[in-house]
């Protein structure tokens, strides 16, 4: 079954130009073309995509609100989000990625690069190493406002365990190596952190992150090099 995109870009030869790299490629599906985040909404909830591609600053409703709205209305059935950016830590990538967006790409990504992560992240997986969110994170935990800063009660509906895994998802850690940190088994990673994920109404890895930092559960500069504190078991 091919793989449903919306691109949304504001300058259209970018988005003339990834719609017709994704046609041509096989298993690609283009399924609507917006020029701005209203028009993005809109036809993401009338195609139900698999992926958007998502440009932030357009005017109007801007692709950091858009991707907040399409998430909040898809339910259980949400697409994942790429936001297409120029530089890597832009503060208005830190926002996407605490609105749900699952990652992003730079707008000069290669055609290979660009095909390579809708299709990764179309199957679930991870767009880039966690390191690369904990770093963007990181900048922009520095600089946050008290009163964005989530309270640490939204933590208390969690497991030892499960804190255990948000803590190493946090700190930049894959799922095998906070499996091997935590002697448990990589299923056993993944169904933590699904649980997680469900119990605070997280749609992506990097939400999770965010959430993480904006609680206190980890701070700028935090060190997982030694064993997480945690309770024996699974």
């Amino acid at each position: 079954m091919a793989t449903r995109v919306l691109v949304v870009d504001d300058q259209v030869l970018i988005r003339a130009g990834v719609a017709a790299l994704l046609r041509a490629a096989p298993g690609m599906e283009v399924v609507g073309e917006a020029s701005d985040g209203e028009e993005a909404v809109r036809l993401a909830g009338r195609e139900r995509p698999d992926v958007v591609l998502m440009d932030i600053r357009m005017p109007g409703v801007n692709g950091i609100a858009a991707t907040a709205r399409i998430l909040e209305a898809a339910g259980e059935l949400r697409p994942r989000v790429l936001v297409l950016t120029t530089f890597d830590l832009d503060e208005y990538v830190y926002e996407a990625l605490r609105a749900g967006a699952s990652g992003f790409l730079l707008k000069d990504t290669g055609p290979q690069r660009l095909l390579a992560a809708v299709a990764a992240v179309a199957e679930g997986d991870t767009l880039f190493a966690p390191s690369v969110t904990r770093r963007l994170v990181e900048a922009y935990a520095r600089r946050q406002e008290p009163e964005r800063v989530a309270p640490p009660e939204v933590l208390e509906a969690l497991t030892g365990r499960e804190t255990d895994v948000l803590r190493l998802v946090a700190g930049g850690l894959s799922n095998p190596e906070i499996a091997d940190r935590l002697v448990i088994t990589e299923s056993t990673v993944k169904t933590h952190l699904n649980r997680t994920m469900a119990k605070l109404n997280l749609g992506s890895r990097a939400q999770a992150v965010v959430l993480a930092y904006e609680t206190g559960l980890v701070t700028p500069g935090h060190s997982v090099s030694s064993r997480a504190p945690g309770r024996p078991g699974h």
